[in-house]
């Protein structure tokens, strides 16, 4: 198979990622003979697309999914099922979940990641220069020199010293480390940058100057961002589109201020009801959620959420919703999103 063979379709034209049905499912071994008695569906029928110069949010609870989700379309592991169409710099389309190993590494140039913990996904051996130096010597670039005066470009751009290419990772504060780990994402000239929850172990100081770093670097270097978080202040912020994950499942995807301001989907309400509101005008009834998460190596029948959603009815416990464009670009998985007003958060200013 060459990765022309991979292509399935062509994406439409502004689209550079289109996920559909993917799948991940961890099988679950046990006895001697470690017997496969179940899985564990991490990523189960995940469907959206990310648009070129955008950025799409992947938001809600711990474990429902979503840094699995970045991470099969990244091909850092490999998917049970489903396909990732990405559209290459050369205008071909390929299916990152079914290329063989062997063809990756040239796609590898295009795709990067930021990690979540600014201190583990750095090396403490390594300077700055060897760091964010790595991806361009595993990808052919020999010269010292050379490799030194894109560091030093790099280290400009994402706000660091160029001086501070010697030193080692403990000599910097957490932001400081955080810019180094966007330094090495973008040392390659990525198209799409994976961002896995890239602020949350940053002070909120911090947190405000790397989403605005991020932001600017967008703007001029033409980036895409499928953004890994929990926070929705900082999703509200950054974000062109938001996609509502819940127990390896998106129940809802919606531009930013549309999914903010009317949820069709009882989770997406309820999330949004524990978004903290500066101005206690503006403040609403907190909806706490009975029950437990769902369990993903047995999931309920029906709408996962349904045991713990307040409006459910019989349908929702035995059949499964299907995912509705409700408005333009806002689809939903919810058999009662027609009928449904749910409450969203005030756009901003007391008495509107």
């Amino acid at each position: 198979m060459t990765q022309s063979d991979t292509s399935v379709n062509t994406l439409a034209g502004g689209l550079l990622l289109d996920v559909r049905d993917l799948k991940k499912f961890f099988p679950i071994k046990r006895g001697l003979l470690q017997k496969v008695v179940g899985s564990v569906k991490a990523v189960d029928n995940v469907t959206f697309f990310l648009k070129e110069k955008e950025t799409l949010s992947l938001v809600g609870e711990s474990g429902c999914g979503k840094t699995t989700t970045s991470r099969c379309i990244l091909r850092a592991i490999t998917p049970t099922g489903g396909n990732v169409l990405y559209r290459t710099a050369k205008g071909e389309t390929v299916d990152m979940a079914r290329i063989p190993g062997g063809e990756l590494q040239s796609l590898r140039r295009e795709m990067q990641m930021i990690f979540q913990d600014p201190f583990a996904s750095l090396n403490p051996r390594m300077t700055l220069l060897d760091i964010v130096g790595e991806p361009l010597l595993v990808h052919g670039e020999k010269k010292s020199s050379v490799r030194a005066e894109r560091v030093a470009e790099l280290l400009r751009l994402v706000g660091l010293r160029p001086e501070y290419m010697r030193r080692y990772p403990h000599a910097f504060s957490g932001g400081q480390r955080q810019r180094i780990g966007i330094a090495r994402a973008l040392a390659l000239n990525p198209r799409l940058v994976v961002a896995d929850e890239p602020v949350s172990a940053l002070d909120v100081s911090v947190q405000a100057q790397i989403l605005n770093l991020m932001l600017d670097l967008q703007a001029e270097l033409g980036l895409t961002y499928l953004f890994v978080a929990h926070d929705l202040s900082v999703v509200r912020h950054i974000s062109d589109r938001v996609a509502v994950m819940y127990v390896g499942r998106i129940v809802e995807t919606a531009k930013t201020e549309a999914l903010f301001s009317r949820p069709l989907h009882p989770y997406t309400e309820a999330l949004l009801s524990a978004v903290p509101k500066p101005d206690p005008r503006l403040r609403s009834e907190r909806i706490v959620l009975q029950g437990e998460v769902a369990d993903p190596a047995n999931p309920p029948p029906g709408c996962y959420f349904s045991p713990r959603c307040a409006y459910a009815t019989d349908e929702c416990r035995t059949e499964t919703p299907e995912q509705r464009e409700l408005a333009p670009e806002h689809f939903v998985s919810c058999h009662r999103a027609g009928e449904l007003n749910l409450r969203g958060v005030a756009s901003g200013k007391a008495g509107e």
